[in-house]
């Protein structure tokens, strides 16, 4: 049951990451080697928003079955 915890943080943690780097428009993160392709193909603007819908979908996700698990769903 540990491991369905550790999951869920997981996905809130890295969702949350990819939002604030978006809302902030951190440097470190739309340079480095992962994200470039999406910044050179779709541009920096569209590339944050991008990552800031991947990043809700990933915090929602963790959310539904943080929720799912506790039966509340």
């Amino acid at each position: 049951m540990v491991t369905h915890y550790i999951i869920q943080g997981i996905f809130v943690l890295v969702g949350l990451l990819a939002l604030l780097a978006a809302l902030f428009n951190w440097d470190w993160f739309f340079t480095a080697h992962n994200t470039l392709f999406i910044v050179a193909n779709a541009g920096r603007n569209r590339a944050r928003l991008f990552y800031a819908a991947i990043g809700l979908l990933m915090i929602a996700t963790g959310v539904f079955f943080f929720l799912s698990i506790q039966g509340c769903i």
